[in-house]
């Protein structure tokens, strides 16, 4: 088939790299959010997809909003037989959808309908859940809501960060995507409607919403850290500036410790919670360097004592 990808983190590049690898199928254009600044030189920079597809010598598209008249002109004129979709980021209006004959599908990574919407790794892992996975569905106007082609599942190890999860699932993801596109041409995969029972949502988790609570329980407060590396960011706040945070370790043995009281031992730096205490990872204090937690006590004379939160 011939195909328009439409894509733009890092994220989306294995399934991109998997679609090129196919001898089944023609990526003939990208479609990606438009060049956005970043570093600290505000530089203005192509997405990753963007810069993949530039490598690969294929068409990019980066219009500023999906329903530009422009853009609909040039997709009509390359006419796709269908366009797969990994993390684009931006709403495709109908007369989008309209243009390739099997439609726009969707690589999301959650087992839909559970944790639809913007950040289902995060959610999941915020959540606890134990297994999760991938899935192509074909997009509709609804939020994630459309039939489902497939699924792949995947494991959610304890010590997994978001990071580590989303990085597996777009290995995994890109593999069911690419078979989902034979499965279509072959006329093999038929869609089925989502079940109306089990629907959970999974907004983009903002700054504030990755901020601990120590009066929590140690296992939620491991999995928020975990949830929310690498973005935003867990953090909290020590002597009234913010402080960031990598993940945590539950330390069970540990329940003497008041939520956010300090506890600094010769090469860790124990903080307490709602119930136990967590063994401090990686740190960021305002304007400094990441690093281990048992470095920034020693070089900032942390006693026992002291306290997050605050």
């Amino acid at each position: 088939m011939r195909l328009v990808f439409a894509g733009t983190p890092e994220v989306a590049v294995p399934a991109l790299d998997a679609l090129l690898a196919s001898d089944r199928h023609e990526v003939v254009a990208v479609v990606t959010r438009p060049d956005a600044t970043a570093g600290r030189g505000r530089k203005l920079l192509a997405s990753p997809v963007a810069q993949r597809a530039q490598e690969a010598g294929i068409e990019v598209l980066k219009p500023a909003r999906p329903r530009d008249e422009d853009f609909l002109a040039r997709l009509r004129e390359i006419a796709p037989d269908c366009c797969p979709v990994v993390a684009y980021g931006a709403l495709l209006p109908k007369a989008a959808l309209d243009v390739p004959a099997h439609g726009w599908v969707n690589l999301h990574f959650s087992l839909l309908p559970a944790w639809r919407g913007a950040a289902p790794v995060q959610h999941a892992v915020m959540a606890g859940d134990e297994v999760t996975g991938a899935a192509t569905f074909l997009i509709e106007q609804g939020l994630d809501s459309g039939p489902v082609y497939g699924v792949v599942t995947e494991d959610v190890r304890s010590t997994d960060t978001s990071g580590d999860l989303l990085t597996r699932l777009a290995q995994s993801g890109a593999r069911l995507l690419t078979a989902t596109m034979d499965g279509i041409e072959d006329g093999t995969l038929v869609a089925h409607p989502q079940p109306a029972e089990g629907i959970s949502l999974a907004p983009k988790i903002t700054v504030e919403d990755a901020r601990v609570d120590w009066k929590a329980p140690a296992l939620r407060v491991d999995r928020l850290v975990r949830g929310c590396t690498p973005a935003p960011g867990a953090w909290t706040l020590f002597q009234g500036e913010r402080f960031k945070l990598g993940p945590v370790v539950p330390h069970p043995e540990r329940r003497e410790l008041a939520p956010g009281e300090l506890e600094v031992a010769k090469n860790a730096v124990y903080a307490g919670t709602g119930s136990y205490a967590v063994r401090l990872g990686d740190v960021q204090p305002q304007g400094k360097k990441r690093m281990a937690a048992a470095d920034w006590a020693r070089g900032a004379r942390i006693a026992s004592g002291e306290r997050l939160g605050e």
